[in-house]
């Protein structure tokens, strides 16, 4: 995907229930959507357990948004990335937003922003609950997008590819513009998946939806044309 450079986007970082090791790559990530111009982390900044985001905020140009304890069990980090959501909606200062946390507590925040039509990356932890990633336009486990991130070598074509996956796949290229031979464009069926779901490769330990396919290709043919764009077909 090319960014476009003149997209505004912001990431908000629940630094309470987000890993620092994954800022990098989450920047990387959110530079296919455009400038990530906004960057603002919340936590009760006295917690010594936040020592290794404090090392990394001037690093990153994080700004550190102070939230303190001010009743146990309530969280304010979580009302604060709210209200600093919607007040740069309601501004229109953004066009997308990425949001690192697994809380669901930002199911709503997330599901109200992608109604005005705003792009919604989520990062967190595969164990976030169904109902946050579904909401995402992605959502990234940021544990797999770490390591997918450090191996320089691409993945193995015997990688085993989720049978749910390989459906989501072929129910999109299913959907998707084909031709006489049964080829659709690889990107349109990527873009109906991804509609469809918040499926990504990084999820599944690939870096591209070619990757990804080429190593299922018991189920699915590819095949780069003259005008330089990938095709698929399903072979079963």
């Amino acid at each position: 995907m090319q960014p476009d450079t003149h997209k505004n986007i912001a990431l908000l970082i629940d630094a309470d229930n987000a890993s620092h090791h994954a800022i990098d790559p989450v920047l990387t990530v959110l530079a296919e959507l455009g400038q990530v111009n906004i960057r603002r982390a919340y936590a009760n900044w006295a917690k010594s357990a936040l020592g290794n985001w404090n090392k990394i905020t001037h690093r990153y140009g994080l700004q550190p948004i102070q939230q303190f304890d001010l009743t146990k069990g309530k969280n304010a980090t979580d009302m604060a990335m709210t209200i600093d959501a919607l007040d740069l909606l309601y501004r229109g200062k953004v066009d997308g937003f990425g949001i690192m946390s697994s809380d669901s507590d930002f199911t709503p925040l997330v599901t109200r922003l992608r109604q005005d039509g705003l792009v919604v990356y989520g990062f967190g932890s595969s164990q976030a609950p169904e109902a946050f990633k579904t909401a995402c336009t992605r959502y990234i486990d940021v544990d797999q997008l770490i390591r997918t991130a450090k191996d320089a070598e691409p993945t193995p074509a015997s990688t085993a590819i989720d049978r749910e996956i390989i459906e989501l796949l072929a129910g999109a290229w299913k959907a998707a513009s084909r031709d006489e031979e049964g080829f659709a464009r690889l990107q349109e069926v990527g873009q109906i998946a991804g509609n469809r779901s918040s499926f990504d490769v990084r999820n599944h330990g690939f870096k591209r939806l070619a990757d990804l396919v080429g190593a299922a290709s018991d189920n699915f043919k590819l095949e780069r044309r003259a005008d330089k764009q990938l095709y698929v077909k399903r072979l079963r």
